[in-house]
């Protein structure tokens, strides 16, 4: 059976939860590219690491230019596509840096979170949300290993994926489906037809 995905399928969530193991599957199995966002990359060129803490004028100059990076890249992709980072990813970062007392001009914020949900709406028909639950593992150049900050990016992710300026299709995936064929199985049932 042929399955057919009409549109991109972005995968949206916190960092470690496999994200891209599940991108690069569902690729495969569609047998679409599979497109590569380089949040790491832009954090070294930048000469910064990401599981460090910065104050929010520099995340979002870091942010701006991640998302600078990934909109080249996605515009020059064929489609359909799948990526493993979407502007939704994006948004909740940066929100999550955010505490009572942290300092923030708050226009330039506005004006970064339509810009996401812009980008999001233009390069992206269908997103999944996936939620924690696999084994954490610690891996150089990845963001923070913290629970806790994990699971609050997750729910900064499922929020923004409700918001009425969001005009693509979005599944979130069960947090106890965490096999990797329980994942696919659940994503294709839910963005393809046949």
């Amino acid at each position: 059976m042929q399955l057919n995905l009409n549109g991109n399928l972005g995968l949206c969530g916190a960092h470690r939860t496999g994200k891209t193991t599940l991108a690069n599957a569902l690729a495969s199995q569609l047998n679409i590219p599979f497109v590569r966002t380089t949040t790491s990359q832009v954090f070294a060129q930048l000469g910064l690491d990401p599981a460090e803490p910065m104050d929010f004028k520099t995340r979002l100059f870091v942010q701006n230019h991640v998302l600078d990076a990934a909109e080249q890249i996605w515009q020059s992709s064929a489609s359909p596509f799948i990526s493993d980072r979407t502007p939704i990813d994006m948004i909740a970062y940066t929100l999550g840096d955010i505490q009572g007392k942290t300092d923030v001009n708050f226009v330039l914020l506005s004006q970064y979170i339509d810009r996401c949900f812009a980008s999001t709406n233009q390069f992206f028909q269908h997103l999944a949300i996936i939620q924690p639950g696999i084994p954490l593992v610690y891996e150089e150049g990845k963001a923070a290993l913290n629970a806790a900050y994990i699971e609050h990016i997750n729910v900064l992710v499922i929020g923004l994926c409700g918001d009425h300026r969001l005009t693509a299709n979005v599944f979130c995936n069960a947090r106890d489906a965490i096999s990797l064929d329980l994942r696919i199985r659940n994503i294709l049932e839910s963005v393809t037809s046949t």
